[in-house]
């Protein structure tokens, strides 16, 4: 990942994403696909979000003075609190849509709790990168997992599934097949016992 290969040089696993569907379906002109209404849900509901350092930007070790403010410039999408794990931790940034960013160094119940409070009672999401999805995943944190399939091999890069062995026993599994090549996994939790 670097800033002109922002996702690793995968930008195939996105081109498949219209970016206008984590606003709602209103007032397109495109025909309402399948894949287009389950990505529309993206922001519905949702109070806060998760996401690792990684997903945020490029850099590793301890933040440079160098004005970075994401992937999103002046207008990311969130429109929510997103807290964004790492081991530096560094000032808040607000943006004028609602975003903040907050950068904390803290355990997934931790941080959890953290995007709790600031949801306003609704739902937090577990933004990514594969890795922190799979921290969440082994700490039981997840209740529900949208996982888009992109029909595309890359070769490398991080597992979401690593350590999770039967971790598809907590979770009842509907697939669905579109015209586009994707297929959409929805992982529902079963109730705890």
């Amino acid at each position: 990942m670097t800033f002109d290969e922002p996702i690793g040089g995968a930008s195939a696993l996105f081109a498949r994403f219209d970016g206008r569907v984590i606003h709602g379906i209103q007032g397109l002109s495109d025909p309402v696909t399948v894949d287009r209404a389950l990505f529309s849900m993206w922001g519905q509901g949702v109070g806060a979000e998760i996401m690792g350092r990684r997903k945020f930007g490029p850099q590793s070790g301890p933040w440079p003075n160098d004005g970075w403010n994401g992937w999103w410039g002046d207008a990311p999408p969130f429109r929510t609190p997103v807290f964004i794990l790492t081991h530096y931790p560094r000032e808040t940034l607000k943006f004028p849509n609602g975003t903040s960013f907050h950068f904390v160094d803290a355990t997934p119940n931790d941080v959890l709790r953290m995007a709790q409070e600031a949801s306003a009672g609704l739902d937090v999401r577990i933004g990514g990168g594969p890795s922190t999805v799979n921290e969440f995943l082994r700490a039981d944190l997840i209740d529900f997992l949208h996982l888009a399939i992109v029909p595309v091999v890359l070769g490398s890069g991080v597992q979401i599934w690593d350590q999770l062995q039967g971790m598809e026993n907590r979770f009842a599994v509907e697939s669905i097949g579109t015209a586009s090549g994707l297929t959409h996994q929805l992982w529902n939790r079963k109730a705890r016992t």
